[in-house]
């Protein structure tokens, strides 16, 4: 009897260790899933205080924009060299790092004195969301089975989409209730309960990972972050109006690619291995992210005007036919995970990208006397491929990525998706101007704005296809070596 006893006694911590490590993959999530709406309501967020900004500070908009670019060109310039941190010294402490530096930063937007100091405060604010952005996705991996790998990331989808739709509304009630510092401060108490639950549930970093540091590659970090901040700055300043400042900075950007090329062949610890984009799954994977990002940013740059001048919608029925397409894309990516699980990520990639060019059809067609129904019917299905889309080619890329790349894989996956989005702003909106006759929004008619849907959209719908083209040729790729 006393041998029992001793025996369960002994057993007993063990039976609550197991406990815990059961929860552990379920409050892990939790964590990875605050860390992605913390990013994604950064940027979406902060756009709903321009005007009250401008006012604050009394500046013209061209410098309070730079709230908003300062965060996105820190995110675009550093994240994969984020992921490569990760990979080197532990997912763990950067991502904690990460959120800890976003935290601190928000706390710094919300006192700014002076509108440079706030700029600088969302640049640092910039690189924590980098590094959240980089190792959500990384962790996937070790705290979920491969067979759920999709439903993980549909969740994280949907935490992205729930930001990015939850920012301009919140962002208002919070300037309307308490001033502009509140969009900024709310981050603070959403960030110590992120750090806790992370600290909490995340695992730490295994002991054979520890033994292959290497070294940082600090050249090629440099030439990166300054080559890509030249290419989103050459699609960012004059609003798609290309001038000798736009031309030169692509000119750079391009120079910086050839020599960031060289500097990775010859370094010892590249921050990139080049042999790596040689396999055409990654590099067909990391393509279709890019056309996909830039299709989506026409509904953002785009819509808008179609809503208003093509349909005459006024602002409020404006915005609430905006929200359908967040809307769908967070439902929507929690059903994706589901069906990247059961179907496989190929499959479901696939069925989404033929959703999307199908969705983007009918926005091209802009039917004007359907009404609001010619925008939230296509948007639904567009939205809905987007989401499914986006689920099983992160599924498909970091389910098959070894341990020791999964931070800089993940960093390559986000900013593929924002060079899309950047890409898209600008050649959208460049599409849409020339094809509306170049009409200013105070002067744009109404068939002028639907003609320049159709184009914007006819444009985004042969993007679509050729997505599609390049997702068949990488299942036919994974069909040959499986």
């Amino acid at each position: 009897m006393a041998i029992a006893e001793q025996n369960e006694r002994a057993s007993a911590p063990q039976q609550v260790q197991s406990a815990v490590l059961a929860q552990s993959p379920v409050l892990a999530l939790a964590s990875l899933s605050l860390a992605t709406l913390l990013s994604s309501l950064g940027t979406s967020i902060a756009s709903v205080g321009l005007p009250s900004l401008t006012q604050a500070f009394d500046a013209s908009f061209q410098s309070v924009q730079w709230v908003v670019l300062a965060y996105l060109l820190a995110i675009t310039a550093l994240i994969v060299s984020a992921g490569r941190l990760a990979d080197m010294f532990g997912r763990r402490p950067l991502l904690l790092g990460g959120i800890t530096l976003f935290t601190l930063a928000s706390v710094l937007c919300g006192l700014a004195p002076t509108l440079w100091l706030l700029i600088a405060a969302r640049a640092v604010q910039g690189l924590g969301a980098a590094l959240m952005m980089a190792l959500t996705l990384a962790f996937v991996a070790e705290t979920v089975s491969k067979e759920r790998t999709g439903s993980a990331m549909g969740l994280l989808g949907a935490m992205s989409a729930i930001g990015t739709t939850l920012g301009p509304s919140l962002g208002g009630l919070l300037i309307a209730g308490f001033g502009w510092r509140a969009i900024f401060l709310i981050n603070v108490p959403l960030g110590v309960a992120t750090f806790a639950l992370a600290w909490l549930a995340l695992p730490a970093r295994g002991k054979a990972a520890e033994a292959d540091r290497g070294c940082f590659d600090v050249l090629g970090t440099a030439l990166l972050a300054l080559t890509l901040a030249a290419y989103a700055l050459a699609m960012t300043l004059g609003r798609g109006n290309f001038g000798p400042l736009n031309i030169g900075l692509l000119a750079a950007a391009g120079t910086g690619v050839v020599l960031f090329g060289v500097v990775q062949t010859r370094a010892k610890n590249p921050l990139i291995r080049l042999a790596r984009l040689y396999d055409i799954r990654l590099t067909t994977s990391l393509a279709m992210n890019l056309v996909v990002a830039t299709v989506m940013m026409a509904t953002l740059v785009v819509a808008p005007f179609y809503l208003s001048r093509g349909l005459g919608l006024n602002a409020a029925m404006v915005g609430v036919a905006l929200s359908t397409g967040p809307l769908v894309s967070a439902l929507s990516a929690l059903i994706a995970g589901r069906l990247t699980d059961r179907f496989g990520a190929n499959r479901m990639m696939v069925v989404g990208l033929f959703s999307l060019a199908i969705g983007t059809f009918l926005l091209s067609l802009a039917m004007t006397a359907l009404g609001i129904a010619s925008y939230v019917m296509p948007i639904t299905v567009t939205c809905f491929g987007y989401a499914l889309f986006q689920t099983s080619n992160n599924a498909s890329v970091m389910s098959g990525v070894a341990s020791a790349e999964r931070g800089v894989v993940s960093g390559l996956l986000n900013l593929s998706r924002n060079l899309g989005l950047i890409t898209g702003a600008s050649l959208m909106g460049a599409v849409f101007a020339v094809a509306s006759a170049g009409g200013r929004e105070s002067q744009l008619t109404s068939a002028a704005a639907a003609h320049g849907m159709q184009v914007t959209f006819q444009t985004a719908t042969a993007l679509a296809v050729a997505a599609l083209f390049l997702a068949l040729l990488s299942a036919r790729a994974a069909g040959r070596s499986s």
